[in-house]
């Protein structure tokens, strides 16, 4: 990936690293208790996992680590990734029997085929669509055969794109991508992985946007 490319991952890094103590105040948990639709995708997802082998799961954005945290209580194999390094701090921090470490989806640090599965919640928002191949490409990459993703990402009738340059009092350089589950269904098809369901929501009370989840599996 050129310096260019890079671009975006090091503006995602910088503005996560300035926010993360006040993100991790604000949102101190995974939210899933109150949103039971939310809470049912990802049990669906580590019951599907538990099902193909005992291959671990990365939760690639894991922020402060709280999704991974309940994906360990249900039994998963599990460590998160996210590419601030602040907030791995901060997720090390709240859950020290877990393993977390710094890394961007882009450029999984993982050998090939070492993955049950993959959830990605709010991560995909911060990649650019001409890098979305890319990412999908490394889902692929990572998966064993029969290895299910697991995406949650702001959607609505159409694409579109945010900048956002402040947050919580700090200068930041943040861009949101929303997408329908179209799009996205689209991008994991021409990675290589199967789409199983697609769901969309109608937003909570505080948020803005409907949210879309996308299941997808590698074929075994």
């Amino acid at each position: 990936m050129s310096a260019q490319d890079q671009g975006f991952i090091e503006a995602t890094r910088t503005s996560y690293d300035k926010i993360a103590d006040a993100f991790g105040e604000r949102f101190p948990g995974d939210g899933l208790d109150a949103r039971p639709v939310d809470r049912a995708q990802v049990t669906a997802f580590a019951e599907l996992v538990r099902g193909n082998g005992s291959a671990p799961v990365a939760d690639l954005g894991c922020g402060t680590g709280y999704v991974t945290a309940r994906l360990h209580a249900m039994g998963l194999p599990v460590f998160g990734v996210d590419v601030s390094p602040r907030m791995v701090e901060l997720a090390r921090r709240a859950h020290p029997g877990l393993r977390f470490h710094v890394g961007s989806l882009t450029s999984l640090d993982l050998p090939d085929g070492t993955l049950g599965g993959i959830v990605a919640l709010y991560s995909i928002i911060h990649v650019p669509e001409e890098h979305l191949p890319t990412a999908f490409a490394e889902f692929h990459r990572v998966l064993v055969p029969g290895g299910h993703v697991l995406l949650l990402f702001q959607s609505g009738d159409e694409d579109g794109r945010m900048h956002l340059a402040e947050r919580f009092g700090q200068h930041i350089s943040l861009d949101y991508f929303w997408r329908t589950p179209q799009t996205v269904a689209d991008h994991l098809t021409k990675a290589g992985l199967h789409v199983r369901a697609r769901l969309l929501r109608e937003p909570y009370e505080e948020e803005q946007r409907p949210r879309a989840f996308v299941l997808a599996r590698k074929p075994a």
